[in-house]
């Protein structure tokens, strides 16, 4: 390395939180950005994925009407920088030659000056882009005030082939604009990808990324630069927006980022819940609902639902109903009223046994000479969906549903009952982490909650047997496996896709493996049904793992 610097260039990186659709709201995001980049000495600004348009933006994106507002946004914006600040290169949506490409645009001196699109489009799990976008072509540097930059945007560093050809056409650094959704084991697959680009291309890389909740999807940020030598230069924080400026200097043998703040990231339980935060407050705030309201029952879902809830959107957004019949015990009624007195939210109790019986009255001619079971049991639970759904209808507060994903696989949930919602955090979280995540929150929360600190999730909902209080000394367990035990086998099934024999010879029951499996395939036409709820896991329900509902296929034994 040589003793000074021969040039610098001050690049700021906007970690922000856009809206799919909200053309408006985003470039308006994107002007105070700037505005904050201008006040720090910025040359350049980077935004995220799509950016004008929000990610992803899915079907919305092929209206042509879509694809001009974000075009003449994109324009607008690029007059703006004719005041001599800093320059910006911002996704976008981008029609050229009658193809629609996932676009990144240099807007520099009044004009789009350079144009540049991603070629590796992805198409498995959660992304859908080569239904949308068109493949463009292998990209070359974007030059910028005597630097060439290499511009691959998120899924394009996923493999070699255009990291390669950057750096064979002239790439002096690599900043990479990003919508990578969260899941539990995305960091560590992250850092590997980019130190790998790195090695391979002897360059520098920042991977600046967006934050915030997208119906089922959440991103976390966490943008980090790396320079040549795979150091970690800068580090942002999980969850959480900002703008801030790096400091990059050539040297002989090229550029640098300067080592900057370094921020600690959330990771592992924590991450999870912040997670479900986040996505349930932007699910709440994008589609401009005054709340949420939610079944309290004593148990331990809806106890974490409504400390999610209330870490969200602040207890004063927050009403918990308890909805009792004969079979709710006293210890369930003093346990929900704990949480709520807690946490700080409106607590009422609504009871069903008028509900339940006028049903039955109704239904009694049908069902005479039969036996009294499920059916009968399930009547509560519709009781109490029908309850909330018209408390939501008539103050306009949303529905938290609060199943978690141990129920969601079995189909231990009643349709138009205690599935009835809008939305729900736990859904791709399985009980075992449902009891994890408890215990955590009684110790800490995410720096950006709005609720209550200290033990909010009184100890005996944690250590009580789960029971759905459905008939006198109801258990879970009476019709499901353990739930470590079940959690275990569900896993294997539904993230890892393994075979019922395989699970069979890591010491499970075969029998039980069976069972289970029969019960996550029957349930299939449940979870098609089911509320949108936050992803955490590498395969949540929905977006994930799209399976048929009419499916005779089955392992044999």
């Amino acid at each position: 390395m040589s003793e000074a610097p021969a040039d610098q260039l001050l690049i700021a990186f906007a970690q922000l939180n856009p809206t799919v659709g909200d053309i408006a709201g985003n470039v308006e995001k994107a002007r105070a950005a700037r505005a904050l980049a201008a006040e720090q000495g910025a040359d350049l600004v980077l935004f995220t994925e799509l950016f004008i348009s929000g990610y992803p933006p899915e079907d919305l994106v092929l209206k042509p009407s879509f694809q001009a507002a974000c075009r003449q946004a994109v324009e607008r914006l690029a007059a703006e920088t004719a005041d001599g600040g800093p320059a910006m290169l911002v996704g976008t949506p981008w029609v050229d030659g009658g193809k629609l490409y996932n676009a990144v645009a240099l807007l520099e001196g009044g004009a789009i000056s350079t144009l540049r699109y991603k070629v590796d489009l992805p198409n498995y799990g959660v992304f859908d882009e080569k239904r949308v976008f068109a493949t463009g072509p292998m990209p070359g540097p974007i030059p910028f005030r005597g630097v060439r930059i290499g511009v691959p945007i998120c899924e394009d560093i996923w493999s070699e082939d255009v990291i390669e050809c950057l750096a064979e056409t002239g790439s002096e650094m690599l900043l990479i604009p990003n919508g990578s959704p969260y899941r539990r084991t995305v960091y560590d697959e992250r850092m590997n990808v980019a130190v790998a680009r790195v090695v391979e291309s002897g360059l520098p890389l920042a991977y600046v990324n967006q934050v915030g909740g997208q119906d089922e999807l959440v991103f976390d940020g966490a943008s980090f630069v790396l320079n040549a030598d795979r150091s970690l230069a800068v580090q942002f924080p999980n969850f959480q927006e900002r703008v801030r400026l790096t400091r990059w200097e050539r040297w002989a043998d090229g550029w640098r980022c300067e080592e900057g703040a370094r921020a600690p990231l959330v990771l592992d339980d924590e991450a999870d819940y912040a997670a479900c935060v986040i996505g349930l407050r932007d699910y709440v705030e994008k589609n401009r609902f005054p709340g949420v309201v939610l079944g309290l029952s004593g148990g331990i879902d809806s106890a974490l639902c409504a400390a999610m809830a209330a870490d969200a959107l602040g207890p004063e957004r927050v009403h918990c109903v308890m909805l009792p019949y004969r079979f709710t015990s006293n210890e369930s009624l003093s346990d929900a009223a704990g949480v709520a007195e807690a946490l700080g939210c409106r607590y009422d109790i609504v009871p069903i046994a008028g509900a339940v019986e006028g049903l039955e009255a109704s239904l009694a001619p049908l069902f005479a000479d039969t036996e009294r079971g499920v059916t009968e049991e399930n009547l509560q639970s519709r009781a109490r969906g029908t309850i909330l759904m018209s408390i939501s209808n008539k103050f306009g507060a949303m529905v938290v549903t609060t199943g978690n994903k141990s129920e969601m696989s079995t189909g231990y949930a009643t349709l138009y009952g205690d599935m009835n919602g809008g939305y729900n955090p736990l859904k791709d979280l399985y009980k075992t982490q449902v009891f994890r995540l408890c215990r955590l929150r009684n110790r800490w929360k995410p720096a950006d909650a709005l609720g209550a600190s200290g033990i909010v999730i009184p100890e005996n909902i944690i250590v009580k047997p789960p029971t759905a209080e459905l008939r006198e000394n109801q258990k879970d367990q009476d019709s499901l496996p353990p739930y470590e035990v079940l959690d275990a086998i569900l896993e294997r099934l539904v993230e890892r896709e393994m075979p019922a024999a395989d699970i069979a010879t890591e010491g499970f029951d075969p029998a039980l493996v069976a069972r289970v499996e029969r019960m996550l395939n029957i349930a299939e036409y449940k979870r098609r049904q089911a509320a949108p709820g936050v992803k955490v896991t590498a395969r949540n329900f929905g977006r994930d793992r799209r399976y048929p509902i009419t499916n005779r296929f089955r392992e044999t034994a």
